[in-house]
């Protein structure tokens, strides 16, 4: 979906159409969540904060997300999905693939189902839409973010080393700003350079990824579309209101106030959606972001099952003091990890997407 949040405000609201808008809060620690193409063009983007958004564009205005109606948006969506393929395979609340290789109405070119999808978008929904299409997943993502909004962008077998050859790292699966900058530093700018490295300096360099960023530079991606997955993690975070000092290396059992009253708020949190969703796995994780945004996480082996909310407290209280940088932390998180049982299984009617919970604090 193109500016899937924000395209939604707009929609249900006239008075925002055409203008520049931001889902999120607008508050000191606000964080854009989706911004309007209009927006977009001041360089307002996703996850960045409030602040520096509204500095970007003045004109800005902040809606408050309606994670609701989104969900409900989704849901009708995965219905026009489902009119044509039950492999469909949910990667956030407004993408997903769909493998359309046989397809109900035995249409015989994505292209056209692709169309088709859309148009009933903007008919049903009254909603953009923008695909991707090609032999594999890799591509088919790749291509979804080449001709938005509202368009349709096919990679064809024949085109596709021309075109992964001139691919920024930046594009491809799995690599961050992080990563990217890694590659960089060995030379690496396209997907033409990832092809002509040599596999096992990739294999040094980025572990077993770098075979994965080999095979996709040569255009080979056997994952299939899988229309349901077992969850492997449930987390939540909280960003404050204002930033928490951690307690100092030489004093690590020194908690303020606060940062107690935080690790409590969380392990609740982290109980209930636990106890929601009936996981249990064994590695917790306590994730902080600093006031510069960078983000440090440390885990160590869960609690045992049936978790209680001081074990899970006591389990963060441990991971503080192997969190290293010394700058006040603006964000923590925990979250539950490597599950030890699996999901129960889904009916074969309902999109996977929907069981996932959409917490976001901002």
């Amino acid at each position: 979906m193109d500016a899937f949040y924000a395209s939604v405000e707009q929609r249900d609201n006239p008075a925002l159409r055409g203008r520049p808008i931001a889902v999120g809060h607008a508050g000191e620690r606000g964080v854009v969540a989706t911004a309007s193409y209009e927006a977009r063009r001041f360089g307002v983007r996703s996850a960045i904060s409030s602040q520096r958004a509204a500095k970007l564009c003045p004109e800005l205005v902040f809606v408050e997300p309606r994670f609701d109606v989104y969900k409900e948006v989704s849901a009708q969506m995965h219905e026009i999905f489902h009119e044509y393929t039950d492999l469909v395979e949910p990667i956030s609340l407004d993408e997903a693939f769909l493998d359309v290789t046989v397809n109900k109405p035995n249409i015989p070119l994505a292209i056209t189902i692709a169309r088709e999808i859309k148009e009933k978008i903007r008919m049903r929904l009254n909603l953009t839409a923008s695909a991707g299409i090609s032999y594999n997943k890799f591509l088919a993502k790749i291509a979804s973010d080449q001709r938005k909004p509202d368009g349709v962008c096919t990679i064809h077998p024949s085109q596709a080393l021309e075109f992964i050859a001139a691919l920024k790292v930046e594009k491809f699966w799995g690599v961050g700003p992080a990563t990217a900058a890694k590659m960089h530093t060995y030379g690496l700018f396209t997907g033409l350079d990832i092809r002509q490295a040599d596999p096992q300096f990739l294999e040094r360099r980025f572990g077993k990824m770098g075979a994965v960023y080999q095979a996709f530079s040569n255009g080979i991606d056997h994952r299939e579309v899988q229309p349901t997955r077992v969850r492997k993690s449930v987390g939540c975070e909280e960003t404050f209101h204002y930033d928490l000092q951690l307690p100092s290396p030489d004093f690590p059992s020194a908690l303020s106030t606060e940062l107690e009253e935080a690790l409590h708020s969380l392990a609740a949190y982290l109980l209930r959606r636990l106890q929601r969703a009936n996981f249990q796995g064994t590695t917790l994780t306590l994730k902080a972001k600093y006031t510069d945004f960078t983000i440090q996480s440390r885990s160590q082996p869960a609690p045992p099952a049936p978790y209680t909310e001081a074990a899970l407290v006591e389990g963060a209280r441990q991971l503080l003091p192997r969190l290293t940088a010394s700058l006040p932390v603006r964000l923590l998180g925990l979250s539950i990890s490597n599950p030890t049982t699996p999901e129960e299984p889904l009916p074969a009617d309902l999109p996977r997407q929907l069981i996932i919970d959409f917490d976001t604090e901002y």
